[in-house]
């Protein structure tokens, strides 16, 4: 069976620029996005229960602009006057540019790496004697903690936010003919959402290996999994597929 219909379990893509957009107008596809899960922060009473004190950091690692809102929300709630040394490591060239919602850019310490923890190291390195604070939610990555505990930086893990399911009940009669997730939160949203969910000839897309080992992990089959060798992203995977059923549907 053909795709025609998708849905991406994310936020529609800001701006006018998105592969997905690409993708819906070269093959005639409907895509919709919708958020599977959301964030939403700790209040400053539960912070406390974690006992990090804030005015004992020197540095700031960002991993998301989830994790620069979080940080700046909970300093306010926490009454503390983020000073003007604090040096910023961001994950990523766009997270560091996200930070001018708070602060002046080019006033700060800024450094950012080029997508993963594991770039960020070396910037990491020129700042060993810091004392880092980890804003993050409350399902972070075993990668990036066990990155810094590996180089022995002197860091503290802060949870400031949660992720939490969606409410998807408006789709409860909503047929797609491809799913897309990139997250394991999004697959368990859709169970939490829909427990008598069945695949049938529904095509279900992971991005990502704890995202594919969740889909197999609740019994769905995993038809399209990215990246690939072929595909490194997912809406080059999702090509790839829709360019192989093209050609079945024309024999």
């Amino acid at each position: 069976m053909a795709v025609k219909t998708i849905l991406v379990s994310q936020p529609k893509p800001e701006g006018k620029k998105s592969p997905y957009f690409d993708l819906a107008e070269k093959y005639k596809l409907k895509i919709d996005f919708r958020s599977f899960i959301h964030v939403e922060g700790i209040g400053a009473q539960e912070f406390r229960t974690q006992k990090v004190d804030l005015t004992e950091h020197t540095s700031v690692i960002l991993t998301s602009k989830n994790a620069v809102d979080h940080y700046f929300r909970i300093a306010e709630e926490m009454r503390f006057e983020v000073p003007d040394t604090m040096k910023y490591f961001c994950i990523s060239e766009a997270v560091a540019y996200y930070l001018q919602k708070y602060v002046a850019y080019r006033k700060r310490k800024i450094f950012f790496g080029k997508q993963t923890i594991v770039d960020l190291v070396d910037v990491l390195k020129k700042h060993k004697k810091e004392k880092f604070l980890l804003p993050c939610a409350d399902r972070l990555r075993d990668k990036i903690p066990l990155t810094l505990k590996e180089h022995k930086f002197n860091y503290t893990k802060a949870v400031l936010y949660r992720t939490v399911v969606s409410d998807l009940s408006d789709l409860e009669n909503v047929y797609y003919d491809m799913l897309v997730f990139y997250s394991p939160g999004g697959v368990e949203s859709l169970m939490k959402n829909f427990p008598e969910f069945k695949q049938k000839e529904t095509v279900i897309a992971a991005f990502g290996p704890t995202t594919a080992n969740a889909i197999v992990q609740n019994k769905l089959r995993l038809d399209l999994h990215a990246p690939q060798p072929n595909a490194p992203s997912m809406t080059g995977a999702i090509e790839n597929f829709v360019k192989t059923q093209m050609k079945a549907e024309k024999k």
